[in-house]
């Protein structure tokens, strides 16, 4: 027996298809975007399973969505420029704080394959516990997702190699600073919570960084 085909979602599907395509060849035509190896990750994971049904249509509409208890699951650009500030190696150990809806975790997952390990923390029980329903949907259970304070870290599976902060904050926490393995990058949204400054630490030894400034940005707050 046939089974019926659901034409306007069929449509839907192919209308996301199209906008994220758009997105891609847009990033790496204007070379804003240089790292295949992010771009990749970006076709490779379908940002819908992420978002709120609700919002479905605009899965790939270039800003950001609220996903509940006051989030947001940041805009297309923000996460893929924010990924490639960070230079995810496979093989690596990375540390995201604020985890949302899980499509950044997604991506790093995609990014450290099967040889890499990706934590997430998230404050807020009831996100944490929908993105690993959705990590599971898009067949990424390995990712370790964590609820609970972000700005304490992760220590019991320190050090990484990367950490990426999602939330705007005053300062880097020492703890994920602690947390760094030497030579390590840590990328995160400094300030106030609309402007905040897009930094990158490179952790040089143990008690130095070199820090370098890459753009303005909006992001809800690490509290």
């Amino acid at each position: 027996m046939e089974v019926p085909i659901n034409k306007p979602e069929k449509k839907q599907n192919i209308i996301l298809e199209q906008q994220k395509q758009y997105l891609y060849e847009f990033w790496k035509n204007s070379r804003m975007i240089r790292n295949d190896s992010v771009l990749e990750a970006f076709l490779e994971v379908p940002r819908e399973l992420f978002v709120e049904p609700s919002y479905r249509d605009q899965s790939y509409a270039d800003h950001p969505l609220p996903i509940g208890s006051g989030q947001t699951i940041s805009q297309p650009t923000t996460v893929i420029l924010m990924l490639q500030l960070l230079d995810v190696l496979p093989g690596q150990r990375v540390l995201e704080i604020g985890t949302g809806s899980g499509y950044n975790a997604a991506l790093l997952a995609k990014l450290v394959k099967s040889t890499g390990m990706v934590v997430t923390l998230e404050r807020h029980s009831v996100l944490a516990e929908q993105a690993s329903e959705n990590l599971r949907g898009a067949g990424l259970e390995e990712v370790v997702v964590i609820a609970g304070d972000g700005k304490l870290g992760y220590a019991e599976m320190a050090p990484y190699d990367r950490i990426i902060v999602t939330a705007a904050a005053d300062q880097v926490p020492q703890n994920l600073k602690d947390q760094l393995a030497v030579g390590g990058f840590i990328v995160a949204p400094i300030g106030a919570t609309h402007g905040c400054e897009m930094l990158k630490l490179y952790k040089t030894a143990p008690d130095h960084f070199q820090t370098s400034s890459h753009g303005l940005f909006s992001f809800v707050p690490l509290v």
